[in-house]
Protein backbone atom coordinates (compact mmCIF):
# COMPACT_ATOMS: atom_id res chain seq x y z
CA UNK A 1 0.00 0.00 0.00
CA UNK A 2 1.42 3.28 -0.69
CA UNK A 3 2.44 5.67 1.88
CA UNK A 4 0.48 9.04 1.79
CA UNK A 5 3.29 11.80 1.18
CA UNK A 6 4.06 13.72 4.15
CA UNK A 7 5.84 17.16 3.31
CA UNK A 8 7.89 19.55 6.09
CA UNK A 9 8.91 22.92 5.97
CA UNK A 10 10.98 23.56 9.05
CA UNK A 11 12.72 26.32 10.52
CA UNK A 12 14.76 27.65 13.16
CA UNK A 13 12.82 26.41 15.57
CA UNK A 14 13.03 22.55 15.33
CA UNK A 15 17.18 23.54 16.03
CA UNK A 16 16.49 25.33 18.99
CA UNK A 17 16.39 22.80 21.05
CA UNK A 18 19.83 21.42 19.81
CA UNK A 19 21.49 24.70 21.24
CA UNK A 20 21.57 26.56 17.55
CA UNK A 21 20.73 30.14 17.78
CA UNK A 22 17.59 30.92 16.25
CA UNK A 23 18.27 32.77 12.74
CA UNK A 24 18.26 36.62 13.35
CA UNK A 25 17.35 35.81 17.08
CA UNK A 26 17.37 39.80 18.18
CA UNK A 27 17.45 43.36 17.04
CA UNK A 28 18.59 41.98 13.48
CA UNK A 29 21.56 40.22 15.38
CA UNK A 30 22.87 36.60 14.29
CA UNK A 31 25.60 36.02 16.96
CA UNK A 32 25.83 39.67 17.91
CA UNK A 33 27.02 40.63 14.24
CA UNK A 34 24.22 42.45 12.24
CA UNK A 35 22.74 40.05 9.64
CA UNK A 36 23.40 41.63 6.66
CA UNK A 37 27.53 42.07 7.56
CA UNK A 38 27.32 37.97 7.22
CA UNK A 39 24.81 37.17 5.48
CA UNK A 40 24.46 39.12 2.70
CA UNK A 41 26.18 39.22 -1.17
CA UNK A 42 27.00 43.00 -0.27
CA UNK A 43 28.41 42.03 3.04
CA UNK A 44 30.62 39.38 1.59
CA UNK A 45 31.92 41.61 -1.22
CA UNK A 46 32.93 43.98 1.17
CA UNK A 47 34.40 41.62 3.81
CA UNK A 48 34.51 37.95 2.82
CA UNK A 49 37.41 37.14 5.65
CA UNK A 50 34.83 38.22 7.99
CA UNK A 51 32.08 35.85 6.50
CA UNK A 52 34.53 32.96 6.58
CA UNK A 53 35.17 33.36 10.09
CA UNK A 54 31.18 33.73 11.18
CA UNK A 55 30.87 30.36 9.47
CA UNK A 56 33.99 28.94 10.39
CA UNK A 57 32.64 29.83 14.06
CA UNK A 58 28.93 28.23 12.84
CA UNK A 59 30.59 25.08 11.80
CA UNK A 60 32.15 24.28 14.94
CA UNK A 61 29.09 24.76 16.97
CA UNK A 62 27.20 22.70 14.74
CA UNK A 63 29.44 19.67 15.59
CA UNK A 64 28.53 20.32 19.24
CA UNK A 65 24.38 19.97 18.29
CA UNK A 66 23.02 16.60 18.45
CA UNK A 67 19.38 15.91 16.73
CA UNK A 68 16.61 16.40 19.43
CA UNK A 69 13.62 14.77 19.57
CA UNK A 70 11.85 16.75 17.14
CA UNK A 71 14.22 15.41 14.49
CA UNK A 72 13.65 12.28 15.53
CA UNK A 73 10.14 11.81 15.84
CA UNK A 74 10.23 12.74 11.81
CA UNK A 75 12.52 9.91 10.93
CA UNK A 76 9.76 8.09 12.87
CA UNK A 77 7.01 9.09 10.73
CA UNK A 78 8.64 7.34 7.80
CA UNK A 79 7.17 4.31 9.10
CA UNK A 80 3.86 5.13 8.14
CA UNK A 81 4.41 7.99 5.77
CA UNK A 82 6.20 9.01 2.65
CA UNK A 83 8.44 11.65 4.56
CA UNK A 84 10.07 14.74 2.84
CA UNK A 85 11.67 17.99 4.42
CA UNK A 86 12.09 21.04 3.36
CA UNK A 87 14.32 22.99 5.75
CA UNK A 88 15.31 26.56 5.68
CA UNK A 89 18.16 25.58 8.06
CA UNK A 90 22.04 25.17 7.21
CA UNK A 91 22.55 22.50 10.05
CA UNK A 92 22.81 18.84 9.02
CA UNK A 93 20.50 17.81 12.09
CA UNK A 94 17.80 16.54 9.80
CA UNK A 95 20.24 13.97 8.15
CA UNK A 96 22.07 13.10 11.38
CA UNK A 97 18.79 11.86 12.79
CA UNK A 98 18.33 9.74 9.66
CA UNK A 99 15.99 12.08 7.48
CA UNK A 100 15.88 10.50 3.93
CA UNK A 101 14.87 13.17 2.26
CA UNK A 102 16.02 16.32 3.11
CA UNK A 103 15.83 19.95 0.92
CA UNK A 104 18.01 22.92 1.81
CA UNK A 105 16.49 25.72 0.83
CA UNK A 106 19.09 28.33 2.28
CA UNK A 107 22.19 26.72 1.72
CA UNK A 108 24.24 23.51 3.85
CA UNK A 109 26.59 25.16 6.64
CA UNK A 110 29.10 21.94 6.05
CA UNK A 111 29.37 22.80 2.63
CA UNK A 112 31.48 25.32 0.19
CA UNK A 113 30.95 25.67 -3.67
CA UNK A 114 33.25 27.40 -6.20
CA UNK A 115 32.46 31.62 -6.43
CA UNK A 116 33.10 30.66 -10.49
CA UNK A 117 31.45 27.98 -10.89
CA UNK A 118 28.32 27.91 -8.10
CA UNK A 119 27.46 24.26 -9.56
CA UNK A 120 30.55 22.61 -8.04
CA UNK A 121 30.19 21.69 -4.48
CA UNK A 122 32.42 20.31 -1.77
CA UNK A 123 31.65 18.98 1.50
CA UNK A 124 33.81 19.96 4.55
CA UNK A 125 35.93 17.23 6.61
CA UNK A 126 34.82 17.61 10.12
CA UNK A 127 38.69 17.88 11.00
CA UNK A 128 39.02 20.56 8.40
CA UNK A 129 36.19 23.50 8.98
CA UNK A 130 38.34 26.51 8.61
CA UNK A 131 37.70 28.16 5.20
CA UNK A 132 39.37 31.55 4.48
CA UNK A 133 38.83 34.06 1.14
CA UNK A 134 42.50 32.11 0.09
CA UNK A 135 40.53 28.46 0.08
CA UNK A 136 40.70 26.44 -3.06
CA UNK A 137 38.77 23.69 -4.47
CA UNK A 138 40.00 20.49 -5.56
CA UNK A 139 39.56 22.11 -8.97
CA UNK A 140 41.47 25.01 -7.80
CA UNK A 141 38.66 27.17 -7.48
CA UNK A 142 38.10 29.92 -4.65
CA UNK A 143 35.79 28.73 -2.79
CA UNK A 144 32.92 30.56 -0.33
CA UNK A 145 30.30 29.37 2.33
CA UNK A 146 27.47 26.74 0.45
CA UNK A 147 24.83 29.51 1.65
CA UNK A 148 22.27 31.38 -0.13
CA UNK A 149 23.36 34.80 1.31
CA UNK A 150 20.00 37.68 1.39
CA UNK A 151 20.18 39.16 -2.17
CA UNK A 152 20.22 35.88 -3.74
CA UNK A 153 17.93 33.55 -5.41
CA UNK A 154 16.73 30.81 -3.41
CA UNK A 155 17.65 28.03 -6.23
CA UNK A 156 15.65 25.19 -4.78
CA UNK A 157 12.17 27.32 -3.84
CA UNK A 158 11.15 25.91 -7.53
CA UNK A 159 11.90 21.70 -6.34
CA UNK A 160 10.09 22.52 -3.24
CA UNK A 161 7.00 24.09 -4.77
CA UNK A 162 6.44 21.23 -6.79
CA UNK A 163 6.91 18.78 -3.19
CA UNK A 164 4.19 21.16 -1.50
CA UNK A 165 1.89 20.77 -4.39
CA UNK A 166 2.43 17.00 -4.15
CA UNK A 167 1.58 16.70 -0.58
CA UNK A 168 -1.17 14.61 1.32
CA UNK A 169 -0.25 16.34 4.50
CA UNK A 170 2.07 19.76 4.62
CA UNK A 171 3.31 20.40 8.16
CA UNK A 172 4.84 23.83 9.06
CA UNK A 173 7.63 23.47 12.02
CA UNK A 174 9.61 26.15 13.69
CA UNK A 175 8.83 29.28 11.34
CA UNK A 176 7.67 32.46 12.19
CA UNK A 177 6.27 32.77 8.37
CA UNK A 178 8.60 35.76 7.91
CA UNK A 179 11.15 34.35 5.43
CA UNK A 180 10.21 34.76 2.22
CA UNK A 181 10.23 32.72 -0.32
CA UNK A 182 9.88 29.87 2.16
CA UNK A 183 7.06 31.31 3.94
CA UNK A 184 4.95 31.37 0.53
CA UNK A 185 5.29 27.68 0.07
CA UNK A 186 1.94 27.71 2.15
CA UNK A 187 0.05 28.92 -0.85
CA UNK A 188 1.09 25.66 -3.02
CA UNK A 189 -0.86 23.31 -1.08
CA UNK A 190 -3.40 21.75 -3.15
CA UNK A 191 -6.85 22.62 -2.16
CA UNK A 192 -8.46 20.56 0.78
CA UNK A 193 -4.95 19.28 1.78
CA UNK A 194 -4.66 18.94 5.82
CA UNK A 195 -2.06 21.73 7.01
CA UNK A 196 -0.29 21.89 10.69
CA UNK A 197 1.40 24.38 11.97
CA UNK A 198 3.43 23.95 15.23
CA UNK A 199 5.47 27.10 16.62
CA UNK A 200 5.19 28.45 20.38
CA UNK A 201 4.44 31.21 19.18
CA UNK A 202 2.83 30.90 15.69
CA UNK A 203 2.13 34.08 13.14
CA UNK A 204 -1.00 34.99 12.50
CA UNK A 205 -2.78 32.91 9.60
CA UNK A 206 -5.92 34.25 9.02
CA UNK A 207 -7.72 32.53 5.43
CA UNK A 208 -5.81 29.26 5.53
CA UNK A 209 -8.42 26.42 5.18
CA UNK A 210 -7.51 23.35 6.61
CA UNK A 211 -4.93 24.69 9.03
CA UNK A 212 -4.59 23.35 12.57
CA UNK A 213 -2.34 25.29 14.70
CA UNK A 214 -0.04 23.63 17.23
CA UNK A 215 1.49 26.37 19.82
CA UNK A 216 3.77 24.17 21.18
CA UNK A 217 7.99 23.82 21.06
CA UNK A 218 8.97 21.37 17.90
CA UNK A 219 9.61 18.51 19.94
CA UNK A 220 6.18 18.61 22.33
CA UNK A 221 4.17 19.79 18.92
CA UNK A 222 5.67 16.74 16.99
CA UNK A 223 4.76 14.32 19.71
CA UNK A 224 0.93 16.46 19.05
CA UNK A 225 1.36 15.69 15.52
CA UNK A 226 2.27 12.23 15.68
CA UNK A 227 -0.61 11.16 17.56
CA UNK A 228 -3.42 13.61 15.30
CA UNK A 229 -1.86 11.92 12.09
CA UNK A 230 -0.73 7.65 13.70
CA UNK A 231 -4.06 7.33 15.84
CA UNK A 232 -5.20 5.29 12.87
CA UNK A 233 -1.82 3.21 11.82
Amino acid sequence: MKKPKLVISSGAGISAESGIKTFRDAGGLWENYPVMDVASADGFRRNPKLVHDFYNARRHDLLKAQPNAAHRALVDLEKHFDVYIITQNVDDLHERAGSKNVLHLHGELMKIRSIIHPEYVETLDPDHLDTTPETRGANGDPMRPHIVFFQEAVPNIEKAMQLVSEADIFCIIGTSLAVYPAAGLLYSVRPGTPIYYIDPHPAATPDIPNLTVIPQTASEGMKTLTSLLCHDT
